[in-house]
């Protein structure tokens, strides 16, 4: 896919999030709609996945280590093939096969995710698997910028650049805001780019909502020749509706029948 494709995918992927998180009453809509551009991007042109046969072995590995933006990564595996759209209809629904944090029974998912600072040291655990098997496949996560206040985190980002875990890359969904308030009131992250490259790694530090600029640092080659790659994608938090754009109330919030038309409305004449 192109950026024209992938954003098509894009808003895609929000409206079924805005449909789910208001159906099933439940959170993290704002969470989910800040990293639709990312995951379009990366199962629309650059992940290496076979959604027929979900456990292929030279699959490229993706670890959603915000696992609360659930909505928006099953509506990403449904629009890929590994299970059917229609049943996004229940997500989070009791006995449904689609839990409210990331879980591992449903195809295409690597790990389930939910407490968070777990999935970074596993998809560096892959990494080095693969690294060690000869194997070509990458390792990728997607964490959240509140979830860099876990220790396991920084513990996973030494362990990687000892290894040099060169088909390691770490995506921060840098948004800005976190459960209980923004980042720089809770604990300040920045410079996190500089934090990385202290670290060894290599940093892209771009908009995580430029199609071009995704595509061109998740498939390029890694910044720093034999290191790990962390992407700093700076998002907005509810991006794409403007009534929730950088407003910590949409963390835990759903939309209503209103808000969800308005909603809807939006992401379709927005792109």
């Amino acid at each position: 896919m192109n950026a024209t494709d992938t954003t098509a995918l894009a808003r895609r992927l929000r409206q079924h999030a805005l449909r789910m998180t208001h159906r099933a009453r439940a959170s993290h809509i704002g969470s989910c709609l800040s990293i639709a551009d990312l995951l379009a991007v990366l199962y629309g042109a650059v992940l290496r996945v076979d959604s027929q046969q979900p456990d292929w072995p030279e699959r490229d590995r993706l670890i959603i280590s915000k696992g609360h933006a659930a909505a928006i990564v099953y509506a990403a595996l449904a629009e890929s093939g590994f299970f059917p759209i229609a049943d996004l209809d229940f997500y989070s629904a009791d006995g449904g096969p689609l839990s409210g944090h990331v879980t591992k029974t449903v195809p295409g998912v690597e790990l389930s995710t939910g407490s968070l600072g777990h999935g970074l040291p596993v998809a560096a655990g892959m990494a080095l698997a693969a690294e060690r098997a000869g194997a070509k496949w990458r390792s990728f996560c997607v964490l959240s910028d509140g979830e860099m206040d876990e220790g396991s985190n920084w513990e996973a980002i030494q362990f990687a650049q000892h290894f040099r875990l060169s088909n390691l890359i770490a995506i921060v969904d840098y948004n800005k805001i976190q459960s209980f308030g923004s980042v720089a009131e809770i604990s300040d992250l920045h410079p996190l780019a500089e934090k990385f490259r202290a670290f060894n790694w290599g940093v892209h530090e771009i908009d995580g909502h430029d199609h071009d600029a995704l595509a061109a640092a998740l498939a390029g080659p890694p910044p720093l020749a034999g290191r790990p790659t962390a992407i700093i994608a700076h998002t907005i938090k509810g991006k794409g509706v403007s009534f929730m754009e950088g407003r910590l109330a949409w963390h835990y919030s759903s939309p209503d029948a209103a808000q969800l038309e308005s909603a809807l409305a939006e992401i379709e004449a927005g792109e």
